[in-house]
Parts: structure tokens; C-alpha cells; sequence
């Protein structure tokens, strides 16, 4: 069996599928010179993440595949139901990024409530001359312990939102399709832990009622989930972050919301139009903004290495 990781593979996950006997094609392949690649070289494992796209005409044109797999959680560069009708296993890492993640939408929600965000921009240009003006500025900051946290989707990700929420004293709200209840485990370093059972709604106005912080988890959407609609019902002075996919909240919207003064601030992680996000967003002080970093550690990358390792081994063993 013959793998070629596209986008790239951890050395633990590299590692693991060697000592299986799994032959680790080193490649880094256009778009465009993919299918031959794949096909002179016999492929029968393609591993990618968010830059390789593995659409109909790959699936067609390769007989050789046998399993796609995707690092990361979404899969919308990948055609999955095609593939699965031709036959191939298609797999990802839902597990693996997802405290990465959720990190993030707390470094935003930190940088946001502190200004860490505009405090950065300035000080460089003007730490020396108006210290004790940026200062006052910026005095009006906000803990997170004891206000409304607002989670929108109940998967691996926001599960582990919700942990953090629980953990810094926040009062955890969570919105879904359909009202559902899980069960969530804080553990600690001395091996004791906590379960809460945790209720969502899918009542908007519920949701929104009182909530302060919102973070957005939840798979590519055909429209948004969150429009001038949603907007208008928020209270004053929410903050917002989404680290889920660029299409799930209406960028322009957003901006009006925050020179309404709806929104305290926002940040994003993913945009509309990645990677070439829109002017406006890259220049409204009042966003805190990265490069789609949710699921780029270095702990997250050997976790989704593994992972996707274990599985295609265990694949090969059916085959």
C-alpha cells in the first residue's frame, strides 16, 4: 500500500504507517499534476488537508485509490459522498484539532475583552508617545468568569468550548437544529473529574437572551447562520468569534453590527473569501483576526497524524 500525504503528515504519523509496512510516498503535488502523479506512482491512499481538493474528476480518473483521508474535521474539499458511492473509504480527524480549536476561540475572546488585539497594533506605532492614552482607552475591559458563553454547535468543538467555558465560570448556552443533551467531562490533573449534563436549544431567542460571548462551531453551512436577522436580537456589546468556515456569518452584516455598536468586537479565523479576505475586515480595529489557525499546533498535527495513521492501517486489514 503506497500513501502520499499532499498537504503534509506529522512524523508520528509518518512513523506509524511505516512500521505498518505502508509504503510513504515523499511528494508535494500541484492540483493540476495530481492525477497523473497518483496514477504513474500507483496511490492507493491520498491524505490531504484544506489545500489539496479531491473532487469527481480525481476520484474518476485514479483506479488506484482506495482511501481518502482529510487532516482536520471538514470536508468540503472533498466530493465525500461521490467517493463513497465509488467504493472508497473516505476518513478524517474529528477528534484531533478539536481542543486546538477551542483554544483559539479563547485567545480571540481574551484578545477581544482586553484589547490585546488593537494594543498590539499600537504599541509599536505609538507606545512612546501616548502610553498613558492607550491606556485609559483601553481600560474598559471585561473579565470571563461569571458572564453568558454562547456556543453554536455541539460537536468535538464545541464540546471542548464548553469545557474551557465551564472552566473559566461561564454560564454555558448552547444552540443546535434540534434540542439534544450531552454529557460533559472535565478532567483534572489529579485524575478527578466532573460531569455536566448540558442542554441545548434551538430557540434563537433563548439562545441569544443575556449571552455576551458567541463562538461559532459547526460545519460549512449553505447559507448563514448567523445574518442581519440574527444581528438585530443580539443584546448590546456581544462579542463573537468564528473559527468554524468562512459563509457561516454574514462578513457584511458583521460589519455594520460593530459600527452600530451592536458588537463590542469580533475575530475571525476563517473568511468568505479565503485567502484573499475582504479589505474592510483586515482594517476595522475592532476585529481580532488570523490566518485560519484553529487546528495549526504542533500538538493538534501529531494527534491528526496518528489518528489518521491508525485508521488506515486498520482499513488495510479489510482490504
Amino acid at each position: 500500500m503506497k500513501v502520499l500525504a499532499n498537504d503534509g503528515i506529522s512524523e508520528s504519523g509518518k512513523n506509524a504507517l511505516l512500521e505498518a509496512g505502508i509504503e510513504f510516498v515523499e511528494a508535494k503535488v500541484s492540483q493540476e499534476q495530481l492525477i497523473d502523479f497518483i496514477n504513474e506512482n500507483k496511490i492507493d491512499v491520498l491524505l490531504v488537508r484544506s489545500a489539496t481538493k479531491v473532487r469527481k474528476d480525481i476520484i474518476d480518473a485514479c483506479s488506484s485509490l482506495k482511501i481518502i483521508g482529510r487532516g482536520g474535521v471538514g470536508m468540503d474539499n472533498i466530493d465525500v459522498e461521490y467517493a463513497i458511492e465509488k467504493g472508497l473509504y473516505v476518513i478524517n480527524t474529528p477528534n484531533a484539532s478539536s481542543r486546538s480549536v477551542a483554544e483559539m476561540v479563547f485567545a480571540h475572546f481574551f484578545s477581544l475583552a482586553r484589547f490585546l488585539h488593537e494594543s498590539n497594533r499600537l504599541m509599536p506605532l505609538e507606545g512612546d508617545t501616548h502610553f498613558s492614552a492607550m491606556k485609559k482607552s483601553f481600560s474598559k475591559a471585561h473579565e470571563l468568569e461569571g458572564k453568558n458563553l454562547g456556543v453554536i454547535g455541539f460537536g468535538e468543538i464545541g464540546k471542548e468550548v464548553i469545557k474551557i467555558g465551564i472552566s473559566l465560570g461561564m454560564k454555558v448556552k448552547v444552540l443546535t437544529r434540534k434540542p439534544k443533551t450531552e454529557k460533559i467531562s472535565l478532567s483534572f490533573f489529579d485524575g478527578q473529574s466532573i460531569n455536566f449534563d448540558i442542554s441545548s436549544t434551538q430557540d434563537w431567542d433563548e439562545f441569544l437572551k443575556d449571552t455576551q460571548f458567541i463562538s461559532i462551531n459547526t460545519p460549512k453551512t449553505t447559507e448563514y447562520i448567523i445574518d442581519a436577522p440574527q444581528f438585530e436580537k443580539m443584546q448590546d456589546g456581544i462579542f463573537i468569534v468564528n473559527t468554524a468556515r468562512g459563509g457561516v456569518l454574514n462578513e457584511v452584516e458583521l460589519l455594520k453590527a460593530i459600527e452600530s455598536g451592536k458588537l463590542s468586537g469580533a475575530a475571525l479565523d476563517v473568511f468568505e473569501n479565503e485567502p484573499s479576505p475582504e479589505l474592510p475586515l483586515l482594517m476595522n480595529p475592532n476585529l481580532s483576526l488570523s490566518p485560519h489557525l484553529g487546528g495549526n499546533t504542533l500538538d493538534a498535527q501529531e494527534k491528526i497524524g496518528t489518528e489518521l495513521a491508525n485508521q488506515i492501517i486498520a482499513i488495510k486489514t479489510k482490504l
